[in-house]
């Protein structure tokens, strides 16, 4: 913090660093509660469609989708561990490439009008689809990290590596 000779500047950096601050400090709790809320969320999607394995199979057959019966058991794996890993923060980067491909070809087989509709700048259908979600929860563990509260972070401490995501 720089010192400042105006006591109203001065005041604006002090409180602009405790907003800072603060903010640093709810990365890992924003982080926990968006991998925990949509990973357990996406763990039950997945092991609806693996219970009851037949419905996905049939969406993807009239989807036109090649190789259906394999593709709906990979979704479903995908989807029921995938969620899992997140809600627990294990391997939470990786985890997340096979979630976004996932949520990416839902939305290229069956969210099309959204597509051609967020090329026209309409952004209303993408982001009211049901898999943006959690294709945006993906995509923001890919970036930030799994936060302090997870199973990744105490492997690191265990292994005494550095933690290269949010901190506590």
């Amino acid at each position: 913090m720089s010192s400042s000779p105006n006591p109203l500047v001065a005041l604006f950096i002090r409180a602009y660093d405790l907003l800072v601050s603060v903010g640093n400090h709810l990365q890992s709790p924003l982080l926990f509660a968006i991998r925990f809320v949509w990973g357990i969320q996406l763990m039950q999607a997945g092991f609806g469609k693996l219970t009851n394995i037949e419905t996905p199979i049939s969406y993807f057959t009239q989807l036109g989708i090649p190789f259906p019966v394999e593709n709906a058991w990979l979704v479903g794996f995908t989807e029921t561990f995938g969620g899992m890993f997140l809600a627990l923060g294990l391997l939470s980067r990786l985890t997340a490439i096979p979630l976004i491909i996932n949520f990416t070809v839902a939305y290229i087989t069956t969210e099309q009008k959204s597509l051609h509709e967020l090329l026209s700048l309409n952004t209303d259908d993408f982001f009211a689809a049901a898999p943006f979600l959690f294709l945006f929860a993906a995509v923001i563990v890919l970036a930030f990290g799994s936060g302090a509260f997870s199973l990744d972070y105490l492997i690191a401490r265990w292994r005494g590596r550095e933690w290269k995501s949010a901190k506590l």
